[in-house]
């Protein structure tokens, strides 16, 4: 039954996914014709855009209440594309790289108020990593191995104990995710506050290019493995 219901939560979130793809397109498309929008129509299309991701968070976060291991490898996504991920999504520092690339006019403030964020960012990345090498190295204790290496022999005393390390694990990693999830979007949200509205558009407009432009490759990938 735990595999039929895992089955299940995965096929709508992909449907999910599929669809909130089709949006991205739109809205690149929206992003990369906002050149000769005035201040408040930019302003409208940034917190449109945003609200789409929200959504995806949102979605996620139902999701991994249900199962958390799904989104760290996750069956919406293909190879090349899980290759990029960072505690089940991308890591946040990628805003500052994608900064560096699509806004070429920052004011020498702005560069200031950027680099303290991604020093702060940084900082909020390591600890996370931290937990999650807890986590993983609690799995790996001696003791639990031994039990999972003995499976289907396990007493009753065993087995519950052996539930119960699973179920702290999956409450730990689901912290773990939200708390990368919030860091990501939190992130996003900082650095656009800190851009001009065409700034914060092209920032869009380059992350939505380099996460299509990603998956795009690992499909085409995918089909000449198949081939």
């Amino acid at each position: 039954m735990p595999h039929t219901v895992n089955n299940r939560i995965s096929v709508s979130f992909e449907n999910f996914f599929r669809d909130w793809l089709v949006r991205q397109e739109h809205y690149l498309d929206e992003l990369l014709c906002a050149e000769s929008h005035c201040e408040q129509e930019l302003r409208e299309l940034i917190s449109k855009v945003l609200s789409h991701y929200q959504q995806y968070f949102e979605e996620k976060s139902m999701a991994i209440q249900n199962d958390v291991f799904l989104v760290f490898s996750p069956t919406w996504f293909n190879s090349f594309e899980r290759s990029f991920l960072w505690i089940a999504g991308f890591k946040p520092a990628l805003v500052f790289k994608l900064v560096v690339n699509s806004v070429t006019d920052l004011s020498e403030e702005q560069a200031q108020m950027v680099e303290r964020l991604k020093g702060e960012v940084k900082g909020e990345e390591v600890e996370l990593e931290k937990e999650m090498a807890m986590v993983q190295e609690s799995v790996a204790a001696p003791p639990l191995l031994e039990m999972a290496r003995r499976a289907g022999r396990l007493i009753d005393g065993e087995r519950r104990e052996v539930d119960n390390v699973i179920e702290c694990l999956k409450n730990s990693m689901q912290v773990l995710v939200e708390r990368a999830d919030f860091l990501r979007a939190n992130t996003t949200k900082k650095v656009i506050e800190i851009l001009s509205p065409i700034q914060g558009v092209k920032l869009l407009a380059a992350a939505a290019q380099l996460q299509l432009r990603i998956r795009s490759f690992g499909s085409q990938q995918r089909q000449q493995n198949n081939r």
